[in-house]
């Protein structure tokens, strides 16, 4: 019994900490994580593997875009200005969401999924390396007035909302 008691504390506090995330750290965090689902892929030979996984890397794209889509960058762009980063950003995931629809139409079976997620693989790789370098989107919002605490907590409770719903 005390060893479920202590999973579940720490699954709660583990929650706890997520939800506290401020907004950066969630989507850095979700960067990681799908960074890590790329490798996987790229790794697999099974077929079966390869789609669980190009379904979860889908997901999570589609969320994290429509989360930086719907709070983050309007609050970025209000904050900085930089229309040149909000602008690039926005083009960047179009061109993501476009490769998206195609690949979760498609199996493993069919030509060029592998080249199709390897394309998109390397696309999020340049767009978070834009993201998140020295002089990037990141860093110019920590430069700013921006609450990213508040809106770390308003993007985690939209995640959630939003992954509720893919699992529907």
């Amino acid at each position: 019994m005390a060893a479920t008691q202590t999973t579940t504390s720490a699954k709660t506090a583990k929650a706890r900490a997520k939800a506290k995330q401020d907004a950066i750290a969630l989507l850095k965090a979700d960067h990681r994580e799908v960074e890590g689902w790329f490798e996987q892929f790229e790794k697999t030979r099974s077929d079966k593997k390869k789609q669980e996984l190009a379904g979860k890397i889908c997901i999570a794209l589609k969320v994290h875009t429509q989360i930086e889509e719907e709070i983050f960058y309007p609050a970025f762009l209000e904050a900085t200005g930089d229309k040149d980063i909000h602008h690039e950003a926005e083009v960047e995931h179009a061109g993501a969401k476009n490769l998206i629809a195609q690949i979760e139409k498609m199996t493993p079976d069919d030509d060029y999924y592998d080249a199709k997620v390897k394309v998109l693989s390397e696309m999020i790789k340049h767009h978070v390396k834009e993201e998140e370098q020295r002089d990037g989107m990141f860093a110019e919002a920590k430069k700013s007035d921006m609450d990213l605490a508040a809106l770390g907590e308003e993007m985690a409770a939209r995640k959630r909302e939003l992954m509720a719903q893919h699992k529907n």
